[in-house]
């Protein structure tokens, strides 16, 4: 407590944390804010009845999708847009040499991802309007849309668009004026804010015998066990030894020094369940489209089912070593060592150095691929099997451990610079990465 104490002392600490806490009140009462023209009253009821990859989408969205909110897209489209352009970036030349001008290219960069972020907002708010104009037919609720039309479709393209550029505005804010990672935190505080009520609801089923009180300890001792293994699985690191040669440099003599390179088990982080995720909700996009065999195609991805997750899982195997790939480049790892006079013991500089970089971030890749695949799918066939009365997959515990790491990590650093205890004991922050 008396680190928790320690924050309090620290005006821009003090300060960043209100901030933050500010903005994601903003964001929330966004979400109760509704887009004109609909009745959220029914939308909530066919969320509620279908669950699925709906309620998949409503979770990343905070609940925004059944309230019908003007922040219905959420924060996905910005980074949909972020993953497309960091892998543009090692195909693209000019996308290349920007990255490579330091803090101004990074701010183009930076404003065309806000371009592609309003790009893919007008195209995913024209497909939701389609779809909620559907299930005016299919509804044995009501009507969702009081008044369909292309007076609609250009009215919600144009509400749920600026929705997400606001949300990428405060998101940006955070991170700029707040405690930083503003939009994990934006995507943190969609996912956390369902937990109370789905305690309520779990809570409601053991007293009525829906669920056994056995069945709740058994969830909840999982659960806890997958945030263990999230917590150890993202702190895990492969360190390669690396020495520094010995130079003259006038009278004085540098390098001979002993560190270590990092190679994180999961570097991909949650952008492959991300990307997986994407494409299974891809069929509910074209099916609003009335394109052939979307429909049937739906039907069969539903989450919790073996074919839905065997699929999942081996598209989230399959993104952990593209995304490994595109990002990390052991060549250029090699030559930079190389530049600096640093070799990594019994390893010859150059060519021989990365071939073996690349051969020990492959295996470490196959095992953090393996367990984003398990983490992301055990808790969804959890969730069907036992009949949980809420969605939280293992993507969204990913983001929340994750996330909640972090911002633990920046709090501690506020603190260890001012010379304050940390939050993690008298010993110094304990957070850090562990030896794979």
């Amino acid at each position: 407590m008396s680190a928790f104490a320690n924050i309090a002392k620290i005006p821009e600490l003090r300060r960043r944390i209100l901030f933050t806490l500010g903005m994601l009140a903003v964001y929330r009462i966004g979400i109760f804010v509704t887009t004109p023209g609909v009745d959220r009253n029914v939308m909530q009821q066919i969320v509620s009845s279908q669950g699925g990859l709906l309620g998949m989408f409503n979770l990343f969205s905070g609940g925004a999708l059944e309230q019908l909110s003007i922040f219905a897209l959420g924060i996905m489209p910005y980074v949909t847009a972020s993953i497309i352009f960091s892998l543009l970036g090692v195909v693209i030349k000019p996308l290349e040499e920007l990255k490579k001008e330091g803090e101004a290219g990074q701010r183009k960069i930076n404003q065309y991802t806000r371009y592609g972020t309003v790009g893919l907002s007008l195209v995913q708010s024209f497909g939701i309007s389609l779809y909620l104009e559907s299930l005016n037919a299919s509804s044995v609720y009501g009507d969702v849309v009081a008044d369909p039309g292309w007076y609609f479709r250009i009215l919600t393209m144009i509400t749920l668009t600026t929705g997400t550029s606001f949300l990428m505005w405060l998101g940006e804010q955070i991170t700029e004026r707040g405690i930083g990672n503003g939009i994990s935190l934006i995507i943190f505080a969609g996912i956390v804010a369902n937990l109370p009520d789905a305690l309520v609801q779990t809570g409601q089923m053991v007293s009525i015998g829906q669920m056994e009180p056995i069945t709740l300890l058994i969830v909840t001792g999982l659960g806890v066990a997958i945030i263990g293994v999230i917590c150890f699985f993202e702190r895990a690191q492969r360190r390669l030894p690396i020495h520094y040669a010995k130079r003259m440099v006038g009278r004085k003599m540098y390098g001979g020094q002993t560190s270590h390179l990092p190679l994180r088990v999961n570097m991909s982080g949650v952008i492959p369940p991300i990307f997986a995720s994407s494409l299974m909700m891809f069929p509910v996009t074209l099916g609003t489209y009335n394109v052939p065999g979307m429909e049937w195609l739906q039907q069969q991805l539903v989450p919790g089912t073996w074919s839905y997750s065997t699929l999942f899982a081996a598209m989230i195997i399959f993104f952990c070593f593209f995304y490994t790939a595109v990002t990390f480049q052991p060549v250029d790892v090699a030559e930079n060592l190389k530049k600096q006079n640093a070799f990594i013991p019994g390893i010859r500089p150059g060519k021989a150095t990365a071939d073996y970089i690349d051969r020990v971030v492959t295996r470490i890749t196959f095992g953090g691929a393996l367990y984003v695949a398990v983490v992301c799918t055990i808790p969804d066939l959890m969730q069907a099997g036992w009949r949980v009365p809420f969605y939280l997959g293992g993507t969204s515990l990913m983001i929340v451990v994750g996330v909640a790491l972090d911002t633990v990590q920046q709090i501690e650093s506020h603190l260890i610079t001012r010379h304050y205890e940390g939050l993690t004991g008298p010993k110094g922050p304990r957070i850090r990465g562990r030896k794979a």
